[in-house]
């Protein structure tokens, strides 16, 4: 998915992009209103993360601008403007959300899980599929096992469906990036074991035995049904 941060600041705007890399997100960035827009039209993104005090269009005025073209698109606010009226006036306007800064990290990663699950349910709800007694519900951006419920991020939800889809075959580090990652991501093993290792530490039963998620030493991961 292709998230539009529009940002002034260039370290919130980085902070961002950041997050939701990290997340499984493709970001592009605007640093004013007038590029904001421009790249709403362009590059036609998933949701938008918006500033509101930004230099040539204010916040707002981009929010109507986008609602003009685009009803749907959801909009999150990020502002260090923290009256109840800012929020209320954003949220007229057509936002989805308001977060107000500064912000922690888990607050933005969890207000953005909510906003994907509301985009991947709009036009088709993705199939759910089971590995290893594991239900995988893509569209909520969830796995279940019994009664129990785990978050998962958007890059965690590619990477099982990758290996869901390969099942009985080895996923090499390669496909895992490309698919996952994205083709203009730097390959770094590390950075797939550790995702590896975090990932099944949620998911399975036993982190150090995993069923769903097999180590093939040399060449990448596997999972058996």
């Amino acid at each position: 998915m292709k998230v539009l941060i529009a940002e002034d600041d260039q370290h919130t705007r980085r902070g961002l992009a950041e997050i939701l890399d990290a997340e499984g997100y493709r970001t592009i960035a605007a640093k004013d209103g007038r590029e904001a827009v421009a790249l709403v039209e362009r590059e036609k993104p998933d949701f938008i993360c918006l500033d509101i005090m930004m230099p040539g269009i204010n916040g707002y005025d981009v929010c109507r601008e986008i609602r003009k073209k685009n009803p749907t698109v959801p909009i999150i606010f990020i502002s260090a403007k923290s009256e109840e009226i800012d929020k209320i006036l954003g949220l007229e306007l057509g936002a989805d959300d308001f977060i107000v800064k500064p912000f922690g990290v888990k607050e933005v990663v969890a207000r953005i899980r909510a906003v994907t699950r509301r985009c991947l349910a709009r036009p088709a709800q993705a199939v759910s599929f089971v590995m290893g007694g594991l239900t995988v519900l893509p569209d909520e951006l969830r796995a279940r096992r019994g009664q129990a419920v785990i978050d998962l991020s958007l890059r965690d939800i590619k990477i099982l469906t990758l290996l869901h889809a390969n099942a009985g075959k080895v996923v090499t580090r390669d496909a895992f990036f490309n698919e996952c990652w994205g083709l203009d991501h730097i390959p770094n093993s590390r950075t797939l074991d550790q995702h590896i290792a975090q990932l099944r530490k949620r998911i399975e039963l036993d982190p150090k035995t995993p069923v769903i998620i097999q180590t093939v030493h040399g060449l990448g991961y596997r999972y058996d049904k």
